[in-house]
Order: C-alpha cells, then sequence, then structure tokens
C-alpha cells in the first residue's frame, strides 16, 4: 500500500477517516523521521480540545470510568477520543492490556476514536508519546480527549501536567482516603470520583476525603478551587452526569482564573523541554564510546571532576551532531 504524504494524512484525519489519525498517532510513537513533519502540519489545528486526565489506584475502575464518560459526552454531540495508557508487554512492547476490548461498546461509533497506548518502560503513568498523540487527536477535531493512565499510585503526577483537568479515582476499602490525608493525591486532582460507591464504606471514603480537602485547601495557580468529590457507580451510569457537571465547573474556573491558559502553557513548556532533552540524550549516545570511556578513567583517577566531564561530553556532542531539520 502506498504510504501517503503527511500533508494527506493530517488532511484525512481533519476529515474524520480513523486510519489516517491512527497512522499520524503510529508515526509519532514510532518517534519516526516524519514526527517533525507531523508535528508541524498539526499546530495550526491544535489547542481546541478539552483534555481530561483520569488516574488511579488499579482497580478502581478507570477504564469503566471513561467507558461512561464517553457515553456521556456522546450524548451532548460531543466527538471523542480517547488515549488508554496501559503496561507494557515483556514480549512485544505493546499495550498489554488493550482498552479497546474493554471499551468495545463504542467500537463502532465513528464520533469516537480509542487508542491504547504502552507505556514502554516510562515512569509517571503516561507514554512517552502521548503528548504528540494528544495533539493528533486534537488536530483531528475531537471535542475531548480523555487520557486514562496506567494507574501507579501516588506517583503518577505526570496527568496534572499535561490534562486541563484531572479526575483522580479511588473507592471504598482500598485505603485511599487514607492517603488522601497524607495529601499525596490531594496535590494530582482537580477532581475526585468516590467509584464503587454502592460499596461498604463509600460514604466513608466520601467523608475522609472532603475532611482532607478542608484541611488541605491550596492555592492554585493564583486563586483557590476546592475539589469536588463525586460519588459514582460507573457501570451503572450512577454520578457521570455529576462528574461532567464538576469537569465544566473546573473548566469555567480555569477560564475566568487564568488556570487554564497556565496550565497549557505548562504543557507546551514541559513538551519542549522533553523535545530537547531527548535530542541531546541522541546526541550524546553517540558518544558512548572512546569518548566516554576516556572521561570516566578520568573521573575515576581524580584528574577530573564529574561536572567537567558531562561539561566536555555535552560539548563534543553539540559541536559535531549534524543540522537538524
Amino acid at each position: 500500500m502506498r504510504e501517503l504524504p503527511v500533508v494527506e494524512l493530517v488532511d484525512r484525519a481533519r476529515e474524520g477517516q480513523p486510519r489516517a489519525v491512527a497512522r499520524l498517532i503510529s508515526l509519532v510513537e514510532a518517534a519516526s523521521p516524519s514526527s517533525r513533519s507531523v508535528a508541524a502540519a498539526l499546530a495550526p489545528f491544535t489547542g481546541r480540545a478539552l483534555v481530561i486526565g483520569l488516574t488511579g489506584s488499579p482497580g478502581v475502575g478507570k477504564s469503566t470510568t471513561t467507558s461512561a464518560l464517553v457515553g456521556a459526552y456522546r450524548a451532548l454531540g460531543r466527538k471523542v477520543g480517547v488515549l488508554a495508557v496501559d503496561p507494557s508487554s515483556p514480549f512485544s512492547g505493546g499495550a498489554l492490556l488493550g482498552d479497546r476490548v474493554r471499551m468495545g461498546e463504542h467500537a463502532g461509533d465513528p464520533g469516537v476514536f480509542i487508542r491504547s497506548m504502552a507505556t514502554r518502560g516510562h515512569l509517571g503513568g503516561l507514554a512517552v508519546a502521548t503528548p504528540q498523540a494528544l495533539r493528533v487527536l486534537d488536530a483531528a477535531g475531537f471535542d475531548v480527549v480523555l487520557v486514562e493512565t496506567v494507574g501507579v499510585g501516588q506517583s503518577e503526577v505526570d496527568i496534572m501536567r499535561l490534562a486541563d483537568c484531572a479526575v483522580v479515582l479511588v473507592a471504598p476499602g482500598m485505603g485511599d482516603g487514607i492517603q488522601a490525608a497524607k495529601a499525596g493525591i490531594l496535590e494530582i486532582a482537580d477532581v475526585f470520583v468516590v467509584n464503587k460507591a454502592d460499596r461498604d464504606g463509600a460514604e466513608t471514603t466520601v467523608r475522609e476525603l472532603r475532611h482532607a480537602i478542608s484541611l488541605g485547601r491550596r492555592e492554585i495557580r493564583g486563586a483557590s478551587w476546592r475539589q469536588p468529590v463525586v460519588p459514582a457507580v460507573a457501570p451503572r451510569g450512577e454520578g457521570i452526569s455529576a462528574l461532567v457537571e464538576a469537569i465544566d465547573e473546573h473548566h469555567a474556573w480555569g477560564l475566568a482564573h487564568g488556570g487554564f491558559e497556565r496550565r497549557r502553557l505548562a504543557r507546551a513548556r514541559a513538551e519542549i523541554s522533553a523535545i530537547a532533552v531527548a535530542a541531546v540524550r541522541v546526541r550524546i549516545e553517540r558518544f558512548q564510546g572512546e569518548l566516554l570511556d576516556r572521561l570516566a578513567a578520568e573521573v575515576g583517577a581524580g584528574t577530573v571532576d564529574p561536572y567537567r566531564a558531562a561539561d566536555d561530553l555535552i560539548g563534543a556532542s553539540g559541536e559535531s551532531a549534524p543540522p537538524q531539520g
């Protein structure tokens, strides 16, 4: 099959062709040489989608809640993209769980696009290419993009930097309320969902969260936002409309207080930094032979300190790097 030029792929993606969307995501996920061309072609069409991140410990019902949110937004007439980040297979390196299977009820809906992405060893709950895949869905005209993280607990903070609204799911009986009281996940969440609220202990979990929030009410980017706690039973759709309302309220708050633009600026800065660091790493890896061995020997002998050696390595890699473009 003929490989389509990037510009034609972008045109087809913007026309709503799912194969073109999938192909563009595959290109950025594989760090293809055409990734730069993809980013350049997408840039004029990005910045429109509302990005909602869903995170929480494994077993709290992230996929079920994501699927319920897809249904809720589709009922409002919005196109929805889903990036579901899964652990990597130790054999293929691909996504291990495959959220397309778990969200199969939306598979035939042309207004929904679901893509599983593998972490490939990246920490923080997201895949390395998630920001670029997000740009693809944004440019392709999706009104809402749901990013479901792999679920790694309190260290999963990348979603806070990527999403316009970070939704943290907890469940009764899993100790999540206690963790919130320790302020670990308080720093991540814009909205809390106590899923599986039909279980014993749900009211206690809701109460613990609200108490922790009242104690640790914070100044977020210059204005006060008190995170709501939404009880839900996602498989039955209970609480999902209240969750959508809470997300809308957070979005309105962000627009009114400047938090929305500040978060997006921080996202762009983080993305630029990550690309720059990756480029430097690639250049340095070219020198993991004779030069690096010599510098290591000098550091080991005490004739050069490691900071000076690192400066020499970076300087050498910069001088001999080919022009980028």
